[in-house]
């Protein structure tokens, strides 16, 4: 692994895709348990207006959060380990450089026959400095297949906001990503990126987010997408976006 080509590329186009990152062990018992914890017929946890506005069918569980009701120390286990990888903290610090801070994991379950995500920056994008780094894990391979592959826009990160129109058309310039089994994706918090419908039984990926020194912990608390921005926390649509 070439550290500082990966941080060029990164911060060249927004994104960076390394295959085979992690061991396929690690990755069998992250899946066996994020199956087991979604099951067959999962319920979505996000308000119904916030789904059909945004356009995005995903479910999330936080699995090292000991604060949720659901939470399990044994189920925990694996995505620890995962998150004090020596090799995933040397690209993180690397990137986002020394002081850099650890957010939190969020797997994000989608099922079949769902839209997967529509275009959207993870925070504001006003405040260059302000960003988070999303560091996606894949623990089974994505195809044309499944669905669910990740549609980026390479250096999207320098361009401000996403502009208005149809959440889920084609881009010009756009990059489709499939990763596979043991792959990591880094992905600027400001680069536009969508998720393809679903198309296989389901989908999923596991998010380690990480932001920069002296950047505030709700970075993405605020979410850009091609029609609104919406806040989480209190689940309000800040503003509609239209032509």
């Amino acid at each position: 692994m070439n550290i500082s080509e990966l941080t060029e590329q990164f911060w060249s186009v927004g994104y960076v895709v390394i295959d085979d990152f992690f061991e396929s062990d690690l990755m069998d018992r992250m899946d066996a348990i994020i199956r087991g914890h979604f099951g067959n017929t999962p319920e979505f946890l996000h308000e119904p207006e916030f789904l059909e506005q945004s356009q995005t069918d995903v479910i999330p569980w936080f699995p090292q959060n000991a604060d949720l009701p659901e939470y399990d120390a044994e189920s925990a286990a694996p995505f620890d380990e995962l998150e004090v990888d020596e090799s995933l903290r040397s690209l993180t610090q690397a990137v986002l450089g020394e002081g850099w801070g650890q957010l939190y994991s969020m797997v994000m379950f989608s099922q079949q026959g769902t839209n997967g995500q529509a275009w959207h920056q993870d925070c504001p994008p006003e405040n260059p400095a302000r960003h988070n780094l999303n560091r996606l894990v894949y623990t089974r391979d994505l195809s044309s297949e499944t669905g669910g592959q990740v549609v980026v826009m390479p250096g999207s990160h320098l361009l401000g906001e996403l502009p208005i129109g149809d959440p889920n058309e084609d881009l010009h310039g756009e990059v489709v990503l499939t990763p596979r089994k043991g792959t990591l994706v880094l992905l600027h918090g400001h680069t536009w990126h969508r998720v393809l419908p679903i198309t296989g039984p389901f989908r999923f990926s596991t998010n380690y987010r990480a932001c920069p020194a002296g950047t505030p912990d709700d970075i993405t608390d605020i979410c850009v997408y091609r029609n609104m921005r919406y806040k989480f926390s209190s689940k309000e649509l800040l503003e509609t976006r239209e032509p």
